[in-house]
């Protein structure tokens, strides 16, 4: 996919720019009709909207998930406490077993719901817009859970970060 950008600026200088905003980490995970649930480290989660309650996250058009994670008729977004990188990384990989040890449940809509996090949402599908390189991806809320209290695992500056809560 070509740039259509004039842009004055590098892709690595565009990375390390966006690398000054600090995010959470989420792992998305959707169950698939054949075989295990799929499951991605996403750093790219919003709120949209309150009524609905919308939310949204893009997926890389690069992933080997990607076909399976559009077409999904349901995810869960889980957000990761502090002590959770390992979690995070494992996800991130592109190949071996993503759920190997995870500790994990059916969520109220059918997802797959990690254990231990500060919150998830499940969510229908509700629009996908293209994004360049990514495709974005909004779900409407169905079912939350939330932790009382716990630290956030956030990304800042190309490496983890942990935020006491």
């Amino acid at each position: 996919m070509e740039s259509k950008s004039a842009a004055s600026f590098t892709v690595k200088e565009f990375r390390a720019a966006l690398g000054q905003f600090a995010t959470g980490i989420t792992v998305v995970t959707a169950p698939t009709e054949e075989g295990p649930p799929i499951g991605i480290t996403v750093n790219s989660f919003s709120s949209v909207s309150l009524d609905p309650p919308l939310i949204l996250f893009s997926v890389a058009r690069t992933l080997k998930s990607f076909d399976a994670m559009i077409a999904a008729d349901a995810f869960s977004v889980n957000v990761l406490t502090s002590d959770q990188e390992e979690l995070s990384n494992q996800f991130a990989a592109s190949d071996g077993d993503k759920w190997a040890d995870v500790s994990w449940m059916e969520g109220e809509g059918g997802c797959p719901v990690l254990s231990g996090t500060l919150a998830t949402f499940e969510c229908a599908p509700w629009a996908q817009y293209d994004g360049g390189d990514h495709v974005i991806l909004v779900g409407e809320v169905r079912h939350i859970q939330s932790a009382d209290a716990g630290g956030a695992l956030v990304y800042f500056q190309s490496r983890y970060a942990h935020l006491a809560g």
